[in-house]
């Protein structure tokens, strides 16, 4: 290929999460990720870790198993291994090709056999992960995501502003990779996780508030995203009462998962309990306490339940449907800007 076939820009290419152009940069002159990104793996393992050389050399570089070529070459911390590199042609599990073991069990969307049968068997097609992954809304890799509203980005999570906000420090964490709820995410972007609500839980704090958490799973489920609300302290200690009043209506009532209100226990109960089979919701009271409802398969569980009983508690029923709070591009900018501003102290990927 030619210099300038090698550095054209594919078509339907899509903004890189990691790009922060100037603000003098146009917006034709921004640097596009590739659009053959949606079909990586794992590329969060290609950035800090690489980056940093935290690795002994036993370890495959993400970078050349998926693509064929490395730009640090020999200086590369990674091992380049082509026949790893074949494997991961075939759809083969990168996790399973580098660890010999993948945590994301039946629900990674890769193989984990070096058998070409079984790989074509076990792996999803290509263009239907494509298919679902370039009509996600969350999905980064999408031409379809606002990337204007992502405020952080870190190996497994992202964050975002909500569309149509609640409040305007309504907060969507998100997990890189297309999931159906955060509780079905592997382990290892739990801690990351951990970090994200611990720097908006600061954030909040600072600013005379507390961070109400809540995920809505269905069968319908395409990308997690758990929001994370907040609301003034003066109103914390009625969040627990509301949401029970809101429950019983609907005539159900929420268990609760840590009575300790240990956060992070109970996440941990939430993942060793939760099946795949079954819809749920849960919310995170201010003081770290879970209550959880299961979803019956015929029951008509409310999509907007979190967000209606919290503008009930804040007194803006007028915005409990999402719809009713659009803001033009140039207002959803100036409101990311805003909060970066006063994250920026707090944010765990700086």
């Amino acid at each position: 290929m030619s210099s300038a076939d090698i550095h054209a820009r594919p078509p339907n290419a899509t903004l890189s999460p990691y790009a922060a152009p100037a603000k003098s940069v146009h917006a034709e002159d921004t640097p596009k990720r590739p659009a053959e990104s949606t079909d990586l793996q794992y590329w969060r393992y290609d950035v800090k870790r690489q980056r940093q050389g935290q690795t002994d050399g036993s370890l495959l570089c993400f970078k050349y198993t998926s693509s064929g070529s490395c730009p640090r070459g020999s200086k590369c911390n990674f091992r380049h291994d082509e026949e790893a590199r074949e494997h991961c042609q075939r759809n083969v599990c990168f996790d399973f090709l580098n660890k010999g073991k993948c945590e994301r069990g039946p629900e990674c969307r890769f193989a984990h056999s070096l058998t070409e049968e079984a790989a074509a068997r076990d792996a999803k097609p290509r263009s239907e992960r494509r298919r679902v992954e370039s009509s996600c809304w969350f999905c980064l890799s999408s031409p379809d995501v606002e990337s204007h509203l992502v405020i952080s980005i870190g190996d497994g999570y992202y964050c975002a502003l909500a569309k149509g906000p609640l409040v305007p420090d309504h907060v969507l964490v998100i997990p890189v990779e297309h999931f159906p709820t955060t509780i079905a995410m592997p382990v290892e972007p739990e801690a990351e996780l951990r970090r994200y609500k611990d720097s908006l839980g600061k954030y909040f704090e600072k600013r005379g508030k507390a961070a109400v958490y809540f995920e809505w799973v269905s069968q319908q489920s395409r990308h997690a995203n758990l929001q994370a609300v907040p609301v003034p302290l003066s109103k914390a200690a009625n969040v627990k009462k509301i949401f029970h009043l809101a429950a019983q209506r609907l005539g159900f009532e929420f268990s609760v998962v840590n009575p300790d209100g240990d956060a992070n226990q109970g996440r941990e109960l939430l993942r060793s309990q939760y099946d795949g089979k079954s819809g749920l919701f849960y919310v995170e009271l201010p003081d770290g306490t879970l209550l959880l409802h299961i979803i019956d398969s015929g029951e008509k569980f409310p999509a907007q339940f979190g967000r209606e009983v919290l503008a009930g508690l804040l007194s803006m029923a007028d915005r409990a449907d999402w719809r009713n709070c659009k803001l033009s591009k140039e207002e959803e900018v100036k409101m990311v800007d805003d909060f970066k501003q006063g994250f920026h102290e707090f944010d765990p990927a700086e």
